[in-house]
């Protein structure tokens, strides 16, 4: 039975601090910055009417949305694959992919993201995408197919870079799952291992029915949140030019100068890209505590 909760004066009284600062955070901007708000030009930035068409159309700052959904979206499927992939090799008996998981885990670890995403997007996006001509393939597509690519993955033209901003984040964040999955796996008892192989399971067949199903339900709540964080990390993409969400935020505040406007929108619309997950993994953290009771 759930304990009913009242406001004490402790609350109350945090309560009107904090109004107090919201307030005075007002007032300092108004008058202190000599700030002239802009909010009736800053919703064409997220749909506008095109006179050409005929109809409303994305803006500026939802295009970017549109955009880090998709990086988020496919970031996420080869960080998992990654993740997985490497934290089976760190657990496995064969020293050389033990010590291959393990360089990977501590390099990415180590290096701030930013060095990363000039390491692939000069490296490997230059020496390797570029050469195959990815750009001016998409350029020969027919226009639907064209506007399939744009719908999934990015205008031709622009992805190589996007390729280059997913394979970024993929083994950014493939890092931090490799340490989850790793520590799922060795969460399982030994015991189970050693009874899979004495009714002779191979050891394919002992990851494949006993240990990963096992593994894949006690790290769900902090896989979640992990891709949360690729979220947020997915803004740094921005220092290659991809016309994220954070990227559009910037262009906007330096052609329009309404800072405080555009920023605010965008937080809000990060929100709504975070909030619905984190709302997801406390579901899933409530469901797995009933399920183990």
């Amino acid at each position: 039975m759930k304990k009913s909760r009242h406001l004490t004066l402790t609350d109350l009284v945090l309560i009107i601090i904090f109004l107090l600062m919201c307030l005075f955070f007002v007032y300092r901007i108004k008058v202190g910055l000599n700030y002239n708000w802009a909010w009736g030009s800053i919703f064409q930035f997220i749909f506008r009417f095109d006179d050409e068409t005929g109809k409303w159309v994305s803006g500026l700052l939802m295009t970017g949305f549109y955009t880090t959904i998709r990086l988020t979206f496919w970031g996420t499927i080869f960080a998992t694959i990654f993740g997985v992939l490497m934290g089976i090799a760190k657990t496995g008996k064969i020293l050389f992919f033990r010590w291959l998981a393990t360089t990977y885990v501590e390099t990415m670890r180590n290096l701030p993201p930013l060095v990363i995403i000039f390491i692939v997007y000069f490296f490997i996006g230059d020496q390797l995408l570029s050469p195959i001509g990815i750009d001016d393939w998409a350029e020969t597509l027919s226009p639907k197919t064209q506007d399939l690519l744009s719908t999934f993955f990015a205008r031709p033209g622009f992805i190589t870079a996007f390729l280059s901003a997913m394979i970024t984040l993929a083994i950014f964040e493939g890092a931090y799952i490799t340490e989850i999955v790793r520590a799922g796996i060795e969460s399982i008892s030994r015991g189970q291992s050693e009874a899979s192989h004495a009714l002779g399971m191979t050891w394919y067949h002992q990851m494949r029915y006993i240990i990963l199903p096992q593994t894949f339900q006690r790290i769900m709540p902090p896989m979640a949140g992990q891709f949360i964080s690729l979220i947020k990390d997915s803004s740094i993409v921005s220092v290659i030019s991809i016309q994220e969400l954070c990227f559009q935020g910037v262009e906007i505040m330096t052609s329009t100068l309404h800072t405080i406007e555009i920023w605010t929108v965008v937080t809000l619309m990060y929100l709504a890209l975070t909030m619905p997950c984190s709302f997801l993994v406390e579901q899933i953290e409530t469901r797995m505590r009933r399920s183990l009771r």
